[in-house]
C-alpha cells in the first residue's frame, strides 16, 4: 500500500476573517495517532508539500484557490498514477475533498473508472445550479460535479484524459443527508444517471442491500477499475463531529467498515481518498483515534496478499 499524505485545505472557505481551515493538519495528526502502525509495516508513506492557502479567489475565477487546486491536483495525480502503474493500492489522506480530483486524474491513467462516493453531501455544486459569475465557491462542495465534468475547464479538463474524470453512470453516491430539505441547493443531481443511496434510503435498506447496489454498479462496468472517496462527514456527528459540516443521521463506524471492506479488498479497487477531518475540532484527539481504528480494520488487498488479515 502507498499512503499519500495530502495536507491541503484549498477547497474550503474560512469560517471567519483571518481563519484558515484546519484540515491541512489531518494527515500529520492521523499519523501521530498511530495510523502507520494500524495500516501495517508494508505501507509506504509519502508526504506532498503543503500548498499555500488564500481566502481571496485569484483573477479570472470566483473559485477560491482554484488555480492552486489544479497545480496540487496535478502533483497528486502523478503520485497516484505511479502507484496504479505499480499495481499498488493508493490511500490518499487529506485534507479537504478537492483531493478527489487529483486522485481520479492519476487513477484515470489506467483507463475508465467507476467512483464510489461516500459523503454526507453530494458535493454537486456547479454553474448549472448557482451563479458562478457572482458567487464565490469552494471546491470542497463541488468535487463530484467537477469529477463528472461540470464546472470551469481548468478543473474539469486534465492532461491525457478525454472527457470527464468519471462518467455519471459510473458513479454511486452514498450518504447524502440534505436532499430532503426544502432548501436543498443541488436537486439536479436526481436528474442525472448517478446512482444515489441517501442516508434515509440506507436506513431503510441496510448494509447488505446497499452493498449489493454498489456491486451491481461495479458489475455493470466490470472492465473498469474503481476509486473510493470517503468524506468522513458521512459518519454521524455523534461519532465524527470534527468535520466542516457535521450532521445526523449518518453512517456508524460499523456500517462504514462493512461497506468498505469488500471494496478495498477487490483487485479492481485502485485506491481511496479520505477527507475533511479537521483536527481543530478534535482537541482531545478522540476523532483521530476513531478514524485510525476504522482505517486499521479494513482488509486492504495487500494485507490479504501477505497473509496478515485473519
Amino acid at each position: 500500500m502507498d499512503v499519500i499524505l495530502a495536507p491541503t485545505n484549498l477547497g474550503l472557505s474560512p469560517l471567519s476573517p483571518g481563519h484558515e481551515p484546519g484540515t491541512w493538519r489531518a494527515p500529520e495528526v492521523l499519523m501521530a495517532a498511530g495510523l502507520a502502525e494500524a495500516l501495517g509495516a508494508e505501507a509506504s508513506i509519502l508526504t506532498l508539500p503543503r500548498p499555500q492557502y488564500c481566502p481571496v479567489p485569484p483573477a479570472g475565477t470566483l473559485i477560491r484557490n482554484g488555480y492552486a487546486i489544479r497545480a496540487f491536483s496535478l502533483t497528486l495525480a502523478e503520485r497516484v498514477a505511479q502507484s496504479v502503474r505499480n499495481g499498488i493500492f493508493a490511500l490518499v489522506l487529506g485534507g479537504d475533498c478537492s483531493i478527489l480530483l487529483g486522485a481520479l486524474a492519476g487513477a484515470r491513467q489506467n483507463g475508465p473508472l467507476s467512483l464510489i462516493h461516500f459523503d454526507g453531501h453530494s458535493d454537486f455544486r456547479h454553474p448549472g445550479n448557482y451563479d458562478a459569475s457572482r458567487v464565490m465557491s469552494g471546491v470542497a462542495g463541488m468535487d463530484l460535479a467537477l469529477a463528472t465534468g461540470r464546472g470551469e475547464p481548468f478543473l474539469t479538463q486534465w492532461p491525457d484524459i478525454e472527457g470527464p474524470l468519471v462518467q455519471d453512470d459510473h458513479v454511486i453516491q452514498i450518504g447524502e443527508r440534505e436532499s430532503h430539505d426544502a432548501d436543498f441547493a443541488w436537486p439536479d443531481i436526481a436528474r442525472t444517471t448517478i446512482t444515489q443511496i441517501d442516508i434515509f434510503d440506507f436506513q431503510k435498506i441496510g448494509v447488505a442491500a446497499a452493498s449489493a447496489k454498489i456491486q451491481a454498479l461495479l458489475s455493470s462496468h466490470s472492465a473498469a477499475g474503481f476509486w473510493i472517496h470517503f468524506d468522513v462527514d458521512v459518519l454521524d456527528q455523534v461519532v465524527m463531529p470534527a468535520v466542516d459540516c457535521p450532521g445526523s443521521p449518518g453512517l456508524s463506524v460499523a456500517d462504514m467498515v462493512s461497506l468498505l471492506n469488500p471494496l478495498v479488498s477487490d483487485r479492481r479497487c485502485l485506491g481511496m481518498t479520505v477527507s475533511i477531518y479537521d483536527p481543530e475540532k478534535d482537541p482531545d484527539g478522540h476523532c483521530a483515534k476513531t478514524l485510525v481504528a476504522l482505517l486499521g480494520q479494513l482488509a486492504y488487498r495487500e494485507r490479504e496478499t501477505f497473509g496478515t488479515v485473519p
